[in-house]
């Protein structure tokens, strides 16, 4: 229970039906020091934990509160640091859903002796007779699916997983917020990472780990000299703003050279592809990947699932889209999807062409 509207509502369902439901919320973040230090994202606030206590009062569940700071720290935040100190860009929160929510937090409810882990996601696992596998799907309102950012949930994960709110769409949930009296039903969501106060990650990095933004040259896919960087770690593949660069048409980052301390620039046609390498694939309705297979794709959380294939590839699995893809970013996910089921997903280790 993070404090807000889904897991609230999820929590609530789950007790209709007749579940024994236990509440928990994870502290995840240390708490500001003093009132002038930035605060963290809501999920992870002192304000969150007791929102969600106020709806385990409400829904008459027992709550308790989950202290994971330190591997939070260790799986996930340290992960952002050396993925972004690489010049690549990482969504921390595959990593916390794989080791801290469907890890560690399942753990934790096996401890006491609990069936299932519910979470508020907009995501839906059902059972294949035939292939006997748990299979992941989409949740049905296309604009909140969270599917994406689940790919690496493993059978034995997606057994004892349940998605209440799934098969709803967003205005649904706050209205059934409403009839169960929950006081977060009017509640704004978090859209920022939840440890990285007012979203300045290169600010967060430097304060915190020390990293300093050296500066270096941009240049074109040719070599030539284009201008100056502040620091590989402002920079994402795809970025326009902030390159600084006085020219005929408009610039975009093409790729991040850490060993060089390199950025590259180049017109909007040099920032797409067709093809991507990925690796740590994680497959979920296939065994695994035997051969080439038509699927449709996405390469970040908020991208439209376009056509592409996939077939085997070094230690890994290559996809090529039928058109080609904004800014594929090493560091993101690359989801494949057949319909609404999640077949797999794995880490973008670089665009091919």
């Amino acid at each position: 229970m993070s404090g807000g509207v889904d897991s609230s509502v999820a929590a609530a369902l789950l007790k209709e039906k007749g579940f024994d439901v236990i509440g928990i919320t994870l502290k995840l973040v240390p708490d500001p020091k003093t009132k002038e230090e930035p605060r963290y994202g809501d999920c992870c606030s002192a304000e969150a934990v007791l929102d969600a206590k106020k709806v385990a009062f409400k829904l008459g569940i027992p709550h308790y509160t989950v202290n994971l700071t330190k591997e939070f720290e260790k799986f996930v935040i340290k992960d952002f640091v050396k993925e972004y100190s690489a010049g690549r860009t990482p969504n921390p929160c595959i990593k916390c859903n794989f080791y801290i929510k469907f890890g560690f937090l399942l753990k934790k409810a096996a401890a006491l002796k609990a069936e299932y882990l519910a979470t508020g996601h907009y995501a839906r696992v059902t059972r294949d007779k035939t292939k006997k596998r748990f299979i992941l799907k989409k949740g049905r309102d296309a604009g909140k699916d969270q599917s994406y950012a689940l790919y690496s949930l493993t059978q034995e994960q997606l057994k004892r997983t349940l998605f209440p709110v799934g098969a709803l769409k967003k205005d649904r949930v706050r209205k059934l917020a409403a009839k169960y009296g929950l006081g977060v039903a009017g509640k704004k969501e978090s859209m920022e990472i939840c440890f990285v106060p007012d979203n300045d990650y290169a600010g967060f990095l430097k304060k915190n780990y020390g990293l300093e933004a050296a500066r270096g040259n941009i240049e074109d896919a040719q070599g030539r000299l284009l201008g100056r960087h502040n620091g590989i770690i402002n920079y994402t593949i795809g970025q326009r703003r902030g390159l600084g660069i006085a020219a005929k048409e408009p610039l975009y980052v093409t790729a991040i050279d850490k060993k060089n301390n390199k950025i590259i620039a180049g017109g909007k046609e040099a920032a797409a592809g067709r093809r991507l390498y990925a690796k740590k694939f994680n497959f979920i309705g296939l065994k695994k990947l035997s051969g080439r297979l038509k699927v449709s794709a996405r390469i970040r959380y908020r991208s439209v699932p376009a056509a592409a294939a996939a077939r085997p590839y070094k230690k890994g699995v290559l996809v090529e889209f039928k058109e080609p893809q904004w800014a594929i970013t090493p560091g993101q996910a690359v989801v494949l999807y057949r319909g609404a089921e999640v077949l797999g997903g794995g880490l973008i280790e670089k665009k091919l062409d």
